[in-house]
């Protein structure tokens, strides 16, 4: 009898000690999944090796993700460069792939070199990555000063771009080219946990449910020096923050518009595959993303954005793709097809997270020509 109690004893120990393992892996991994690096490329993609260099052209590693059509940054320790679409005729070996190297910001894509394809193209700031003219602002936020670049147009509608997920100020930069030529003035955040900006309270992202309050404060500065209607344009989390602004925020009537780019609707899954780039075993993935949601406050009690539709009062461009793996277009799709009068999907195949203006610029840019025009 001793025996059996002892056996049952010893056998509910370790089942308590593993359960209690499984809830700090869970409570491990949320953390991980909540504390995205500024700059540092989203988990999940594969790490491709250099294979060869000639001038104008760079060999990768041959995968799906080196095959991707358009404009990437390439990045390693040490070393970025930029590459533009495949070239199918190029003479490669059948395990590679050979892009068009548009530069080297700095570094050497040595052969061997270990490298990963970014959204984020541009290092630096306007000036020294495009020759634009900008200035250095602080925008005024609940937890201190947050760090922005004002690229000057002459228009009285400026344009609020906030990056998301692993991105910097940099990755907006893609689109202030074309927003320059269109006069546009822009508002380029840096919100919390951004290098230069407050961490947040708990040291963690929210994916956007309490970052959007930075994005309100710019609102707040572009009204105060001069806007008389503001666009957010926004990717990922940065998406999930304007549609937060445009619900919540007291300015809401100075929105005219919102440009959204691979938004995260859909936090569970976010959060999953978050977890999972960051190599969570799977059997304590259900709790990672509990544990994550509950940190985060994305509680059940928390509506995801956009998840009421007849919330919207201003028109809305979304920019998504069926390749997106980490915020899926699930979401994006029923958004649209809820809010014909106001919701315009532009659909972009073979774009990963984040890069949908990457995969097709022409495309991305003539869609946000025809989106703005009439808001101008």
């Amino acid at each position: 009898m001793r025996t059996a109690t002892a056996t049952a004893a010893a056998v509910t120990t370790a089942l308590l000690g593993a359960g209690v393992a499984a809830v700090a892996v869970g409570r491990y991994a949320a953390d991980a999944a909540l504390r995205p690096e500024p700059g540092r490329p989203l988990p999940g993609g594969p790490r491709l090796s250099v294979h060869s260099t000639a001038p104008g052209r760079v060999a990768l590693t041959r995968s799906l993700t080196s095959l991707r059509p358009g404009t990437y940054g390439l990045v390693a320790p040490g070393v970025h460069a930029v590459v533009g679409p495949v070239l199918p005729d190029a003479e490669h070996d059948p395990d590679t792939v050979v892009r068009k190297l548009l530069s080297v910001t700095h570094g050497t894509l040595a052969p061997g070199t270990r490298v990963t394809l970014t959204p984020q193209v541009h290092v630096g700031d306007p000036r020294t990555a495009l020759g634009l003219d900008h200035a250095d602002v602080d925008v005024p936020g609940e937890l201190g000063a947050l760090p922005a670049w004002f690229v000057p147009g002459v228009r009285d509608t400026w344009v609020i771009t906030v990056h998301g997920l692993g991105g910097t100020r940099e990755h907006p930069m893609v689109a202030m080219p074309f927003l320059h030529r269109h006069r546009l003035p822009v508002l380029d955040l840096g919100y919390r946990g951004d290098l230069g900006a407050p961490a947040s309270p708990d040291g963690l992202g929210h994916l956007g449910e309490s970052e959007w309050r930075d994005l309100d404060a710019a609102i707040r500065y572009a009204v105060r020096y001069g806007a008389r209607r503001v666009v957010l344009h926004g990717w990922s989390t940065g998406a999930a923050m304007a549609l937060h602004a445009a619900e919540r925020s007291a300015l809401a009537d100075r929105i005219s518009g919102l440009v959204l780019d691979s938004p995260v609707l859909d936090w569970h899954t976010t959060l999953r595959g978050l977890a999972a780039a960051r190599r969570t075993p799977a059997v304590v993935l259900p709790l990672a993303v509990r544990a994550a949601e509950g940190r985060a406050g994305l509680r059940a009690d928390h509506r995801p954005p956009g998840a009421d539709p007849g919330a919207l009062r201003v028109p809305v461009l979304i920019f998504h793709g069926p390749d997106d793996s980490l915020a899926p277009w699930g979401p994006s799709r029923r958004l649209a097809a809820a809010r014909p009068d106001l919701v315009t999907l532009h659909t972009v195949p073979g774009a990963g997270h984040g890069a949908m203006w990457n995969a097709d610029p022409a495309g991305y840019e003539e869609a946000l020509r025809r989106f703005l025009t009439p808001l101008m």
